[in-house]
């Protein structure tokens, strides 16, 4: 887990130095709150164009289960990483990217069982409208 936070961190640091190099480049001077407050709109403003296509798609289509299911996945993924990072800062618990997986996994097993349910439920609601349907006909022919 540690290996990935650090190639992450990585990651963040060669994007702030670019962006200070344009900073600096520009001779714009922004402080570093200015950035943040630019990054992070930046950013913002590209998952929403992202994003609000697809829930809107979803929406479209009445699939606010998977809109729900989408949401509730980047909240659980947002979560189990601040565990993990918590237990290091804390030392209270390892920072292991296995337990975000397995905790992940926990979810879609979750996930799967609900779904399986929701089968079942749907088949048994079928077959008794088939039979009431049925019954019905066989009266109304009767």
């Amino acid at each position: 887990m540690s290996k990935y936070l650090h190639m992450l961190v990585a990651w963040v640091t060669r994007a702030h130095n670019y962006i200070m190099t344009l900073n600096d480049s520009f001779e714009t001077n922004f402080s570093d709150k200015e950035l943040h407050f630019l990054v992070i709109g930046a950013i913002g403003l590209g998952l929403i164009l992202l994003v609000y296509p697809l829930f809107r798609l979803l929406a479209n289509h009445n699939k606010v289960l998977a809109i729900t299911w989408i949401y509730v996945l980047t909240v659980l993924l947002v979560l189990t990483f601040a565990i993990e990072i918590g237990q290091s800062i804390t030392g209270t618990g390892r920072m292991e990217f296995a337990d975000v997986v397995a905790g992940m996994g926990g979810f879609f097993a979750v996930t799967v069982v609900i779904t399986a349910l929701h089968l079942l439920l749907w088949c048994a609601r079928s077959i008794v409208k088939a039979v009431r349907s049925r019954k019905r006909r066989a009266v109304e022919n009767g």
